[in-house]
């Protein structure tokens, strides 16, 4: 037993290259904290399918999310970068102006180089304009939720629903979204199973406001956030049966994580950090760290435990070197673990994390054993009681103004500040995080660095798009108006508000035309779908005159 790598199982040594190509499961949790499965402690409910795949597989203890926030932490894991690297941050609303940038290369573009079909079903979040939606970002197919499913765009009145490009409901049922998506993949499956390729199951569960489908609704001791979980864990047993069924097992690798910890301010709408310091929105590990489930049939030696320290960024490179994907050529910071899913690794591949969170602050770093946290202000969730029934609780903002250390071996919850005991610990760890501080920069310190890349941005803040109406703007500055004869022009600084205000009241008299076409917005599709080349050509043309008159295209 190298018990470096594993606390249970037996090591293998297996060959690495396969003769058919690997098809991969990503299922992205939104929410759902460390200590959220029956296999990681979790009381009142049970997660049969996660538990064997768990038991059939690799489950991690110390696996780390790219950044403690929805967004951020799906741009990391879609790209294999710190999100910061390319000025991604945060949890991006309805109508932003920015999202990923159209250079970047997410998972689906990695592996459309190999000829994979690609599909997500649900939680985007990496941007609401339509040049941020995944069709434009490597994916052949797309169903799901733009952003949190607590958010609600206040140009088109609600919760949209997408459908490839095309926004099909608003306000959708939630208790249906979990079940719908799950069926949507598994039809994806089936449909792609004799050539290879990528799902990304991208839950809106467990966040608030929770829901969930009358099959599973009262089933745990733990009310509606059981409920919702175990819900979950039938939508995991569901794809691991089916790629049972269609003797994919082998040459299918199933990843189950989560975007960030609990929201644990919900209370009993929240989940847990399995005892972890604070939670979601902040870089304590109860924020940070996440469960993660790897499952491959033969593959992965099974019931194996993984303490080393691995990260949601690590994913893009492991995918890469399995499908034989060409890396980008710009510098991305997760590491392959291949050698530990096949048991060759005897520490791991990744050295450091860097705890980065909101803009570009450098809040903390660690090797896996110790981690070293710097002075800051953080969200706290224990000053106050925390909220019931899908209502959350006060939280307030403290400081930390000293550096603190903290041994992650015997103190995982981050209790007890050692830094006066391991001075030489302090200083392994400080080094690296000067060195991100010139590579990437860090706003506490006031630090630029030197290799970060942009982030996409849209010129117009208007609703991406409404029955195909697009917003024209590309992400590199310039103008792109479809159907017109034009030139690609940077568009001047200083009309921008002009454009703004244009935009937005070329897009409210579309929404008005397609109003009367509406029948139900609280849950149906909407009606109306016949008018989309007129509403379309309504705001173009609209659009192109202001433009016209401003000698902004030919």
């Amino acid at each position: 037993m190298r018990n470096i790598l594993f606390a249970i199982g037996a090591t293998v040594s297996l060959p690495v290259v396969n003769m058919k190509a690997v098809n991969f499961v990503v299922i992205n949790l939104d929410d759902a904290g460390y200590g959220d499965f029956s296999c990681y402690g979790a009381t009142g409910y049970s997660t049969p399918n996660i538990d064997r795949m768990a038991a059939e597989g690799m489950r991690f203890t110390h696996f780390l999310t790219a950044q403690p926030i929805s967004g951020a932490s799906r741009a990391g894991l879609l790209t294999g970068c710190y999100p910061n690297r390319f000025g991604f941050a945060g949890a991006p609303g309805p109508n932003s102006p920015t999202g990923i940038h159209a250079n970047e290369m997410t998972m689906g573009e990695l592996l459309k180089q190999k000829g994979y079909h690609t599909a997500i079903y649900g939680k985007w979040h990496l941007g609401d304009a339509e040049q941020f939606l995944p069709l434009q970002n490597g994916f052949d197919e797309y169903y799901g939720l733009p952003y949190s499913n607590d958010m609600r765009n206040k140009i088109l009145g609600g919760l949209p629903l997408y459908d490839n490009n095309d926004i099909v409901a608003l306000n959708p049922d939630r208790s249906k979204l979990t079940g719908d998506y799950t069926a949507r993949a598994i039809t994806f499956i089936r449909k792609n199973k004799d050539r290879p390729f990528f799902v990304y199951l991208a839950h809106n569960m467990p966040h608030v406001p929770l829901a969930v489908s009358d099959r599973f609704k009262g089933k745990s001791k733990q009310g509606l956030y059981g409920d919702v979980m175990m819900e979950i864990d039938q939508s995991v047993g569901d794809v691991i049966t089916t790629l049972r069924e269609l003797n994919l097992e082998e040459e299918t690798l199933v990843i189950l994580t989560s975007d960030n910890g609990p929201w644990i301010n919900y209370g009993n709408h929240a989940g847990s950090t399995g005892g972890l310091r604070e939670a979601k929105a902040t870089t304590f590990e109860g924020g940070n760290r996440v469960p993660c489930i790897m499952y491959r049939k033969n593959k992965i030696a099974p019931g194996t435990i993984c303490n080393l320290l691995a990260s949601t960024i690590d994913i893009f490179p492991t995918i890469a070197e399995l499908s034989n994907a060409p890396l980008p050529k710009h510098t991305i910071d997760g590491v392959s673990l291949t050698w530990i899913l096949d048991g060759r690794a005897t520490e791991s591949p990744r050295r450091f994390f860097a705890y980065y969170f909101h803009k570009n602050d450098l809040e903390a770093v660690t090797d896996g054993i110790f981690k070293l946290i710097f002075p800051h202000k953080h969200r706290t969730y224990g000053a106050f009681p925390s909220g019931a029934d899908g209502k959350g609780g006060k939280t307030e903002n403290i400081e930390i103004t000293m550096p603190e250390l903290y041994d992650l071996r015997r103190d995982p919850g981050e209790r007890y500040n050692v830094i006066e005991q391991y001075p030489e610990a302090v200083s392994r760890l400080t080094a690296f995080a000067d060195s991100m501080r010139r590579e990437l920069g860090d706003d506490l310190t006031a630090s630029k660095g030197a290799n970060r890349r942009p982030l996409g941005k849209t010129l117009a803040v208007v609703s991406p798009t409404l029955h195909g109406v697009s917003n024209p703007c590309r992400g590199d500055g310039t103008t792109s108006l479809r159907g017109t004869k034009q030139s690609s022009v940077p568009f001047p600084s200083g009309l921008l508000p002009f454009f703004r205000i244009a935009s937005n009241l070329i897009m409210t008299n579309a929404l008005s035309v397609n109003a009367r076409a509406m029948t139900d917005v609280s849950s149906k599709p909407l009606a109306g779908f016949k008018t989309t080349a007129r509403v379309r050509g309504t705001v173009i043309s609209t659009l192109n005159s202001q433009l016209s008159t401003l000698n902004l295209i030919n």
